[in-house]
């Protein structure tokens, strides 16, 4: 019985857990237009779509190359179980135009996936900052920088390259794709975001890879980024830097545009991309509306909601704390 009422406990504390650190935003939190990869998940009840068309340019006549990709890029996001945990899907639709193996002063073209990828990632540490909005009785300490800014909230990413990819992008088998997703809130407007993967596992094709973006919030509309992505290869390392801007249309759609410089090798050239990110929101908050003294807020949406989704455990010690106040007022009238 002892056993018994520890897991009970134990079960409550972790799904009381994953209630405290829910991941969920009031508006959309896109990843495009960067490369790099938040450690927050969208929450559950959230089906979000981050697309883009994107159009890349390398002067280069290396055999095997591909000179120019046209394609439209799509990242698909939700969580269903827990809300440290999202589940995600990352496409390329792309028409490339590489050099023909049989005359190589010719080109061809070539539609199909560059990219097939099913993953996960799962928020294992999520750092809390002071509320300094509330301390009055000091400027300093009010506008003081918070060191456990320095210290990042960190996900891992596991994940498989599937092969329904085009020719030219074929590894010989499915992959696992492993990461690591940091982010510094170094302000309430300024955010560090920091990935390091190892992809194509196992393969004669892995890869070791950074990516380092720096965003900056300029008002609840606008807002920017500069990325650096460095990709080591056996042969040639592929790198790129840039930068781009994102419009919050609505608290569910968002609109990004990015350029980039590349160097792969030899070759250089240049990225750009234009893209709309959106979400179906069906989450559902189990948390108390409270106003700026915690006192709860009354007949809230979310009130009248949690009034109709009580659980199970919350209607089994209900009806105990319920038989206790009736036992009290029953010993109270036996005094009287």
């Amino acid at each position: 019985m002892k056993k018994l009422k520890i897991f009970f406990a134990t079960l409550i504390l972790f799904w009381g857990s994953e209630s405290v650190f829910g991941q969920y935003t009031e508006v959309i939190n896109s990843n495009k237009p960067g490369f790099s990869e938040s450690p927050y998940s969208v929450g559950t009840g959230v089906y979000q779509f981050e697309n883009s068309l994107f159009l890349k340019n390398l002067n280069t006549k290396n055999l095997f190359s591909i000179p120019k990709s046209f394609g439209f890029d799509m990242l698909f996001r939700t969580s269903f179980f827990l809300e440290r945990l999202e589940l995600n899907a990352q496409m390329s639709l792309q028409n490339d135009q590489i050099f023909s193996t049989i005359n190589p002063t010719e080109k061809m073209n070539v539609t199909g996936f560059g990219r097939f990828v099913i993953g996960a990632k799962y928020l294992i540490f999520e750092q809390k900052y002071e509320d300094k909005s509330k301390e009055v009785r000091s400027w300093v300490r009010r506008n003081g920088f918070d060191k456990k800014r320095l210290i990042p909230s960190v996900a891992v990413y596991a994940g498989i390259n599937t092969d329904f990819v085009s020719e030219n992008y074929k590894t010989g088998s499915m992959s696992p794709k492993f990461g690591i997703l940091l982010q510094n809130d170094l302000t309430n407007e300024f955010n560090l975001i920091t990935n390091i993967f190892y992809d194509k596992v196992g393969t004669d094709f892995p890869e070791f890879s950074y990516i380092i973006t720096a965003t900056q919030n300029f008002n609840q509309r606008w807002s920017g980024f500069l990325e650096n992505q460095t990709i080591f290869q056996e042969n040639f390392n592929h790198t790129n830097i840039g930068g781009g801007l994102a419009y919050l249309f609505t608290k569910n759609m968002q609109f990004n545009a990015s350029a980039r410089f590349l160097a792969e090798g030899s070759a250089s050239g240049l990225y750009g991309s234009l893209g709309v990110s959106y979400r179906i929101d069906k989450h559902k908050d189990s948390f108390v509306n409270v106003d700026d003294n915690g006192n709860e807020i009354s007949d809230t949406p979310i009130s009248r909601y949690n009034k109709k989704q009580e659980s199970l455990f919350s209607r089994i010690f209900g009806l105990k704390n319920k038989k206790k106040s009736n036992r009290k007022k029953s010993k109270k009238r036996r005094n009287n």
